[in-house]
């Protein structure tokens, strides 16, 4: 989400942030597919086409497009949503130069792979722990893992419902595994059960260590979300999306 403190004097996402998006998923996809230690040596250039508002909601997503024997490019792009309306604009595009040094004993970096579809009615996306968002076992803090939770829970009920959307409560939260410093984290969320005015989304939390691949389900939380009209009041929802027209 385009939150005030993310953008310049225009009301639009500065562009320092959105290159930072756009370089924490190029490390994302590269990291995962190279399982090494994984750093940024560069970037082609990079146009901004169409600015994303306050308000909106920003995608971004990378793709391994070349392998060295060391060395990635990947593909990423930055598309900007308005949440209610569902309409799409591509921001920008371009490719990162991503590096995985070899260490002993290890071989050149595997070719690029097709993408494998997913298909089921979940809508995912990823985060990195940094530093910032670890308390002092170095683990990721609760209140930043319902932040991320609530976000996603936000995001899916807007999606689903093409409304305002507020939280309304928190059902439920379980905490089942610690996520730590330097993990890849996936929120999946879903919708369970629409009322009138209201949708459930179910939010799952899942950690990722980018050097071996292993996954667990560290958290599970259950959103109620409402729409509201111009004064705040709960407002009947009129039209669902499905999952295909949101992809």
């Amino acid at each position: 989400m385009v939150f005030p403190g993310d953008a310049n004097h225009h009301g639009t996402l500065f562009g320092g942030v959105g290159l930072a998006h756009l370089d924490k998923v190029a490390f994302l996809a590269a990291a995962r597919h190279a399982r090494r230690p994984t750093v940024t040596a560069g970037c082609e250039r990079i146009d901004f086409a169409a600015p994303a508002r306050i308000g909106e909601m920003v995608e971004a997503t990378g793709k391994v497009v070349r392998v060295g024997r060391t060395s990635m490019g990947v593909e990423v792009e930055l598309w900007a949503e308005a949440p209610v309306s569902g309409e799409r604009r591509l921001c920008t595009r371009g490719v990162f130069n991503m590096v995985a040094p070899r260490e002993a004993g290890q071989g050149d970096l595997a070719p690029p792979q097709e993408d494998t579809p997913v298909d089921d009615d979940w809508l995912r996306a990823v985060e990195m722990v940094f530093p910032t968002w670890t308390n002092h076992y170095g683990t990721l803090y609760g209140g930043d893992a319902l932040k991320l939770m609530g976000k996603a829970a936000f995001i899916c009920a807007t999606r689903k419902a093409r409304a305002v959307m507020v939280m309304a409560a928190s059902n439920r939260v379980d905490f089942s595994s610690p996520i730590r410093e330097g993990d890849m984290i996936e929120l999946a969320s879903r919708a369970t059960k629409i009322g009138r005015t209201s949708v459930t989304i179910e939010v799952e939390l899942w950690a990722e260590g980018l050097l071996t691949g292993e996954r667990r389900r560290s958290a599970a939380a259950e959103f109620v979300m409402v729409a509201v009209d111009e004064a705040g009041r709960p407002r009947p929802i009129s039209r669902l999306v499905s999952p295909l027209e949101i992809a």
